[in-house]
């Protein structure tokens, strides 16, 4: 019995973080640890990728943009899963927050998605002699891009924040379909796009120096996106609750400054 006491005390001990009040200042003390951890790994991923990991013997100097390209792809479908995560959460809870954060996730799962199709262009051109071709990876990261866009766009264009965060839960819940079919396009149709380097199942098919390039710039790409999402969050908070007592407070302290 005191177990299960204990268990429902760590329970409520952790919903209370969905209240925007009690959110609010966890995010603003978080948000620069994880832009630090970001910052650092970055310099590490990008020095590890560009002067450490070998040249590739069929692709020359050019694979050195998949240090770049394949995090920011990667990040760029999780992005979104996690923003599906937080739409269904706020339409099953009725929780502020959840919408909260779909919202602050999304400008930066679309800058992430348009890293990886400019850079996949740049290593496309010397690589197929093509910036682009309708290829079913390409395009389904495309559509990827455009969803991104649908979103802020349907929830800026409706006034009441309810329904707009309830009609871009539904965009976001339908579209995350898109994120496995970009993943299994290259096994499920004839691609130019190379499979995956990087398997739960395979043993990876590239040197240790350049798996351990590629995984801590996506851990720096993960902490880039905590961070930015944490910061872009609080004014959507103090928006939101901006007819709050505690609002006020806070507006008057930070004017204060």
């Amino acid at each position: 019995m005191r177990d299960l006491d204990n268990k429902d005390l760590r329970g409520r001990s952790l919903l209370r973080f969905a209240s925007p009040q009690v959110f609010y200042p966890v995010a603003g003390l978080l948000a620069p640890w994880f832009a630090g951890i970001a910052a650092v790994l970055t310099v590490i991923g990008l020095y590890i990728g560009f002067f450490v990991a070998p040249t590739d013997f069929q692709q020359g100097e050019v694979y050195r943009v998949i240090f770049i390209h394949v995090p920011a792809a990667w990040m760029s479908m999780l992005v979104y899963l996690v923003m599906a995560f937080w739409s269904a959460v706020g339409l099953v809870m009725n929780t502020r927050l959840s919408f909260m954060m779909a919202r602050a996730l999304a400008p930066t799962g679309a800058i992430f998605c348009f890293i990886a199709l400019w850079t996949g262009a740049l290593w496309g051109k010397p690589t197929w002699g093509t910036y682009w071709v309708w290829d079913a990876r390409l395009t389904s990261q495309l559509l990827l891009l455009f969803l991104y866009l649908g979103y802020m766009a349907l929830t800026e264009a409706i006034e009441d924040a309810r329904r707009a965060d309830r009609a871009g839960a539904i965009i976001a819940l339908v579209g995350a379909i898109n994120v496995p079919i970009i993943y299994f396009s290259v096994q499920w149709w004839n691609t130019l796009h190379q499979g995956a380097s990087v398997s739960i199942t395979k043993a990876p098919t590239m040197a240790t120096t350049m798996l351990m390039g590629m995984l801590i710039m996506a851990i720096a790409a993960w902490a880039y996106t905590i961070a930015v999402a944490f910061w872009r969050v609080r004014p959507i908070i103090l928006e939101r609750e901006r007819h709050t007592d505690w609002v006020g407070a806070e507006l008057e302290r930070l004017g204060s400054r």
